[in-house]
């Protein structure tokens, strides 16, 4: 690591190790306090490493009455009672394997340390029976009420979500296992559960109809990330040092931060948070890359894609009824739900009126990244070359050279492998999305005006570019079709420079056939 004033909790995610290394923490103690005052079971859902096991383990230790570790936070200063409970503290983050036989030996293990800890008796091989033998021997052994916090509770489903069969099987084993959290609810002090997605009422959680849903609560919509304001109080010092490590104003290292990792918005009262993960790894490396999509991006999203026959292009702007969002993952009926669960798309407006959610990217790690991880999919699997073009044409655009930008990309899309169905506008308008996309340049599709809706628009700081596309039909119609249809009178007030583009594409060369600019 650098050489720093601060320390970053890069891959920690136990609250004690962070107080007591003295590393760089953002308090989000007062939720914890909050929550721990007014519920007893508790469900949160969050993106990956958005923090959801580090607040669970910020929980442990508020419930075993860690005081120390929570001197000058908000919960130190709320807190008088500092109670100390037994903690079941389980993650199902590394029961990944797909089979019932590796869901029992990952969780088996965690509950054998648990029974360890506590000097529980075990005489079982069953999960749940397991886990309400646990509750109830610490809660006589002890005479305290017991906490339960269970991580990445959908883990292990998410891994066999494609395969119905193994799902049902998996969701029965599960449902077993959390089955006491209802039956011992006299015997609990607190519940919190976490994951990214929502299975069919979980059939998992289903009897524990007193389960409080906070993920689309403003009050809670900052409980996990970094807000504006915690980054500016809490952390501007160390974004100052990456500033002056970066030669730029510290202004300026906020402002491209912000570009780079914020936009999340998780209720209406549409709360700005930062992505922690990425945000932590950019301070502490003072450096601007893709540290999220570098964790790797779910196969999962790419099958659901595939599944529903998604235009990629529709996904930004896209709308959602709010009772999508309460959709069990498996039956869902659009992709849009699971990529807002998942992070790749945020909450950009809501209309009460419709009860319906607007929403988009968040930001551009986001938005580049989904790019090149659908690139492989959408375009070529052969990244090295796809790369290699695409940095000749980002340097053509770089000369405004729209001519050699073109010409760059006809050559290139002759080069792709035929694919099923590459003889549509949706295709061509996909693949143009993607190649945009991966040199940083936002496209906006199918844009409605009053006359019709312009299939292209590319808007930089200096320019704004109509791009008409026509199938086996010259390029000369598409920029008729443009003047025709009066697509520049949206732009007429603007001060930018304003460029006319007819492409024409052909279904036999799979390609561009050719082009007009004006």
């Amino acid at each position: 690591m650098l050489n720093s004033k601060f320390r970053y909790p890069i891959g920690i995610q136990t609250f004690a190790e962070i107080r007591e290394g003295g590393y760089i923490y953002a308090d989000k103690t007062g939720y914890v306090y909050s929550l721990a005052q007014q519920f007893k079971f508790v469900f949160l859902s969050r993106p990956r490493r958005f923090g959801k096991s580090l607040l669970l383990s910020t929980m442990k230790s508020y419930f075993e009455g860690r005081r120390d570790l929570f001197e000058s936070l908000e919960a130190g200063r709320l807190e008088t009672q500092w109670e100390q409970y037994p903690v079941l503290h389980i993650s199902l983050a590394s029961a990944k394997g797909g089979t019932i036989e590796n869901l029992n030996e990952m969780v088996g293990n965690k509950l054998s340390w648990l029974e360890d800890k506590y000097d529980i008796h075990n005489d079982s091989k069953e999960l749940g029976r397991r886990l309400e033998n646990l509750i109830k021997g610490c809660h006589d052994k002890f005479h305290k009420n017991v906490v339960v916090l269970i991580d990445e509770y959908d883990a292990p489903l998410l891994t066999v979500m494609h395969n119905p069969e193994m799902l049902d099987k998996m969701r029965m084993a599960l449902r077993a296992f959390y089955a006491p959290l209802k039956d011992c609810d006299e015997f609990l002090r607190f519940v919190f559960i976490t994951g990214i997605s929502k299975f069919s009422q979980l059939s998992i959680f289903s009897e524990l109809n007193n389960l409080k849903r906070i993920t689309m609560v403003p009050e809670f919509s900052a409980i996990c990330g970094i807000t504006e304001q915690e980054l500016h109080e809490q952390w501007g010092d160390a974004v100052a040092e990456m500033a002056a490590d970066m030669g730029v104003s510290t202004e300026e290292a906020f402002r491209l931060l912000k570009e780079k990792y914020d936009g999340y918005h998780f209720a209406k009262d549409m709360t700005d948070v930062y992505n922690p993960f990425s945000l932590l790894n950019a301070l502490a490396d003072r450096d601007l890359q893709a540290h999220w999509f570098e964790t790797g991006t779910p196969t999962v999203l790419v099958n659901m894609l595939k599944k529903f026959g998604t235009d990629i292009t529709r996904l930004d702007d896209s709308v959602a009824a709010s009772e999508e969002f309460d959709a069990p993952t498996e039956q869902m009926k659009s992709v849009i739900p699971l990529f807002y669960q998942s992070g790749y798309l945020t909450i950009k407006d809501y209309d009460r009126e419709t009860d319906t959610y607007t929403l988009g990217y968040p930001n551009s790690e986001v938005y580049q990244g989904l790019m090149r991880t659908l690139a492989p999919y959408y375009v070529w699997d052969d990244t090295l070359s796809t790369s290699n073009s695409i940095v000749d044409m980002y340097r053509a655009l770089r000369k405004n050279d729209l001519e050699e930008m073109l010409e760059r990309l006809k050559v290139f899309l002759a080069s792709i492998p035929y694919a099923e169905g590459a003889n549509t506008e949706g295709h061509f308008l996909q693949l143009l999305y993607v190649v945009f996309s991966l040199m940083g340049r936002y496209l906006l599709t199918e844009v409605r005006t009053a006359t019709g809706r312009i299939d292209v628009v590319w808007q930089s700081r200096t320019d704004v570019y109509v791009f008409e596309l026509k199938i086996d039909q010259s390029a000369q119609k598409a920029l008729q079709q443009i003047n025709e249809k009066g697509y520049l009178i949206p732009f007429c007030y603007d001060e930018r420079s304003l460029h006319k583009i007819g492409l024409s594409f052909s279904t036999k060369t799979r390609t561009i056939e050719e082009w007009v600019i004006e």
